[in-house]
């Protein structure tokens, strides 16, 4: 083996000494012992396949793979009031869960109140209801948030919300600097997709900059952005689609935190990122190979990160919504494992598995338990975990590796072209992928290209070229036969009164200098972190937070 291997060796060997590999014999089910990683016979790998843990990482970021660690399983949850999601967050840490992501109602994506008359008939209905710090205290009741991570999925209100995670921390005794939570943040995919956002992409970046400069500071530990392709692949995207916008807006934000005044290892140190595991299996391997290789080249040769962390991407996973189906729900079991795989055979570092009834309703605890249930049977009973990049090598997957790369370069040139256009003297503000990205969503590019990949997929499906199970092909007739999980009536009307019980009690004035402090501070160019941290202390609300800074900033309109 060459000398490539051979710093392999090397880092295998430190992570065995150090006991940063898992207790475990890692033996086939016929007894033989496993090497923890596979190559060629005689030489190296291309260099652009490589080993686990060395550069491009399209093999993994660790030498040891998931012998030094398994994915974490983190289960997204959340519905009706806090109190009820609580209890589901102890069902999911009991059963073995590692950590906690948060669905949040329509509402509070949208920085408004449960008691705001746009939220009415809304309330807790997606997700939990969250209005105030008071809120995520009996959120996170009986959860220390310095040992269990969390994953805040939300963007518009995102900065709110983080100062709110703070404080509910501070009130558990947590300071910043211990608590370990990621925050979605994405703004630009909300332009590009998911359609969640309050101001127009201006205010809204300052607002993501003025949050990493405060978390590099204060609060290392929390990842301020989970880029999200999941939400454009769920749009309509196709695969080498999501891949190229989600890395395009990864590498926006590394030069938003460039302009801000962070080195680029500290710019990179505030992204994870967040991708749709969908039906194709190998598709979906090659997709995330694809993305680590193409993440790593770009972040060294263009953004000059030297350092092995900065150019890595860690990313979350999540099976596919727009793969589950109403007939047949049952068939999602198969399809979620099927998708689980692709994630775990493409080195994911944590995963959510969707439940059989999410396509019905929000999951009832019996099919939460077999979406988890699901992960824990990868994990432990096939085997997959034992070798680094069981398909490297492959012809099919490194072909397919190879051409996903090439589709995303070509996308990320033309967005690079739009931001000439957008700047032809060259003077980009922020960066030139930033300026592409801006100018896709003011002509409303990106939103043709999603529909018009999601009206060929839609094509295909109809015309019988993509079958479906249950729905185009091997069809019965029938209801689904699953108990779905209801929300009543009385979750909002409890929610309300909840909230005007809070609002009387607090100090008005207090939340009023609070509110008036932080409008003041949006006029000018002042971090509005600590000014967002001092309303969550006196209890100013979500929506009253958003309200502060809509008067100042106006709301968006999306352009014609």
């Amino acid at each position: 083996m060459g000398h490539a291997h051979d710093r392999w060796r090397q880092q295998y060997a430190r992570a065995r000494m150090s006991g940063r590999l898992r207790e475990a014999e890692f033996r086939s089910h016929s007894g033989e012992e496993l090497d923890p990683v596979y190559g060629p016979p005689q030489g190296e790998p291309p260099a652009a396949v490589g080993w686990p843990g060395a550069h491009p990482f399209t093999r993994g970021l660790h030498a040891t793979g998931y012998r030094g660690r398994l994915w974490t399983i983190r289960q997204f949850a959340g519905f009706g009031s806090a109190a009820l999601t609580n209890e589901r967050f102890h069902e999911i840490l009991a059963s073995g869960g590692g950590g906690l992501s948060v669905a949040f109602d329509l509402p509070t994506l949208m920085g408004r109140d449960s008691d705001d008359p746009l939220a009415r008939g809304e309330v807790g209905h997606c997700g939990v209801a969250i209005d105030s710090v008071a809120d995520l205290e009996v959120l996170f009741a009986g959860i220390p948030l310095d040992r269990v991570t969390t994953s805040l999925t939300i963007s518009g209100p995102a900065v709110p919300m983080l100062a709110m995670l703070v404080v509910a921390a501070e009130r558990q005794g947590v300071g910043p600097g211990a608590l370990d939570a990621t925050l979605q943040s994405d703004i630009l995919k909300e332009y590009i997709a998911q359609k969640e956002w309050l101001f127009s992409p201006e205010p809204h970046l300052r607002l993501i900059g003025d949050m990493m400069q405060w978390t590099a500071a204060h609060a290392p530990r929390i990842k301020p952005l989970s880029v999200s392709g999941y939400h454009i692949r769920e749009a309509g995207a196709t695969a080498a689609q999501e891949l190229a916008l989600t890395l395009a807006d990864g590498f926006g934000y590394v030069e938003l935190g460039l302009a801000r005044g962070l080195d680029v290892d500290e710019a990179a140190a505030a992204l994870t990122f967040f991708f749709d595991a969908h039906i194709d299996l190998f598709e979906e391997v090659a997709k995330f190979r694809a993305a680590r290789r193409l993440w790593a080249r770009w972040m060294r040769d263009r953004y000059g990160a030297t350092q092995p962390r900065s150019q890595w991407l860690r990313f979350h996973t999540q099976t596919a919504g727009v793969s589950l189906t109403a007939q047949q729900p049952e068939n999602n079991i198969v399809r979620t494992t099927i998708e689980a795989l692709a994630a775990v055979l493409g080195g994911t570092n944590s995963l959510h598995t969707n439940a059989l009834d999410e396509v019905l309703a929000l999951p009832s605890q019996r099919a939460a338990r077999i979406a988890l249930r699901t992960q824990q049977v990868i994990a432990e009973e096939t085997g997959i975990a034992h070798v680094a990049d069981p398909l490297g090598g492959s012809w099919y997957v490194e072909a397919m590796t190879d051409r996903m790369e090439a589709q995303a370069e070509d996308l990320l040139a033309q967005i690079l072209a739009r931001g000439r256009a957008r700047h032809p003297d060259g003077d980009h503000p922020i960066g030139p992928v930033m300026s592409g990205l801006l100018a896709g969503i003011e002509s409303g590019w990106f939103t043709g290209m999603l529909a018009d990949a999601a009206y060929a997929h839609q094509r295909a499906v109809e015309e019988g070229r993509l079958p479906v199970v249950g729905v185009t092909t091997h069809t019965d007739s029938g209801p689904p036969d699953v108990a779905l999980l209801r929300i009543p009536a009385e979750v909002e009307t409890e929610q309300v009164a909840g909230l005007a019980a809070r609002r009387a009690a607090r100090d008005d004035h207090a939340v009023g200098t609070a509110l008036e402090q932080l409008a003041a501070a949006a006029r000018g160019d002042a971090n509005l972190v600590p000014l967002l941290l001092a309303a969550a202390r006196v209890e100013a609300t979500l929506g009253e937070m958003c309200a502060a800074l809509r008067s100042v900033w106006g709301s968006y309109r999306e352009p014609v």
